[in-house]
């Protein structure tokens, strides 16, 4: 077992792990604040064009909501559990329907058994490579809301526990799950009901969530650990995806794609990753290090499998 202290010194490890509470804080403003600038651009320039880029814009900080979500399930968000917590459901994942303290349970088998039988995400990453044909029906049916709509639907109702069950009970179990979720978005409609713009709700902010923030997550879900190299290896298990400025606005937020960094030490907040990436090039570990050069090179890799025989002939 390949142990953080085996690569780096005592200080660098210091410098890694050190946790700032106002960086976390900013990431959260950062997300919301470009959430509501990209619905104001399409309030004081609508038409097609603004709204299209408002609705990636958005999704891809929803996205960035549930990268900072990952980063309070594992307290990198505050020194201080109680606001590294808050920051993680109130103001990040709540509203996307998800449950942060249930992820993080999950969460640390993930890291323990990675791409192992154990792993609970290894369905997630088993299935590729695919074929180009079969990528596309994915892509379609993520930007078409049947993915989101199916995942949603069928949390909700897991929500509400089982049929047969007295209403009562069921009613108390929904709430009891869903309560910041549904307190949440109610607080985001009344925000934008009361400036007059009631409709950014479905808009801008439901119609994104339904469409590109799937796709955006089901590429970053590919990107981390599917088609791997060595699923023994930890520089080789996981991956590091390289982001110019433009993956990093729509695909990669908060440097998620520094997802090697994160699985070699995980108590490094992500925005000491980066730092982290140029220490393990300066120790020489470059070479052993599963990379590429960028999110196209990731979906290209995800569909390189050929169709059978008979769909080629039938093409």
């Amino acid at each position: 077992m390949l142990a953080a202290r085996d690569i780096f010194t005592p200080d660098e490890l210091i410098a890694l792990k050190r946790k700032s509470d106002l960086r976390g804080a900013w990431m959260i403003f950062h997300a919301w604040a470009v959430i509501f600038a990209a619905m104001a651009m399409c309030v004081w320039w609508p038409n097609p064009l603004t709204l299209a880029l408002a609705v990636a814009i958005i999704g891809a900080r929803q996205l960035g909501l549930a990268v900072l979500s990952h980063e309070a399930a594992h307290g990198l968000l505050a020194n201080r559990l109680w606001l590294n917590d808050l920051e993680g459901t109130w103001l990040t994942n709540d509203i996307l329907f998800g449950d942060m303290y249930a992820y993080r349970r999950y969460h640390v088998m993930h890291h323990r058994f990675t791409q192992q039988k154990n792993d609970p995400d290894l369905g997630l990453s088993a299935p590729f490579p695919i074929t180009r044909q079969s990528l596309k029906r994915k892509i379609i049916r993520d930007l078409s809301g049947q993915t989101a709509y199916k995942q949603r639907v069928g949390l909700i109702k897991r929500s509400f526990g089982k049929p047969g069950e007295p209403w009562s009970l069921r009613l108390h179990k929904g709430w009891m799950r869903l309560h910041r979720a549904i307190i949440t978005n109610a607080i985001l409609f009344a925000i934008l009901a009361i400036s007059g713009h009631w409709w950014l709700y479905p808009v801008l902010w439901l119609v994104p969530f339904f469409t590109f923030f799937s796709m955006v997550e089901r590429f970053r879900s590919i990107a981390e650990h599917s088609m791997v190299t060595d699923n023994d290896d930890p520089f080789r298990n996981t991956r590091t995806t390289h982001a110019n400025w433009l993956a990093r606005a729509f695909l990669a937020p908060y440097f998620v794609n520094y997802h090697l960094e994160h699985h070699l030490v995980m108590a490094v907040p992500s925005y000491n990753q980066p730092q982290m990436h140029k220490l393990l090039l300066a120790k020489g570990y470059g070479p052993r290090m599963e990379t590429k050069p960028g999110y196209r090179a990731i979906l290209s890799l995800a569909s390189s499998k050929s169709a059978p025989r008979t769909l080629q002939a039938a093409a």
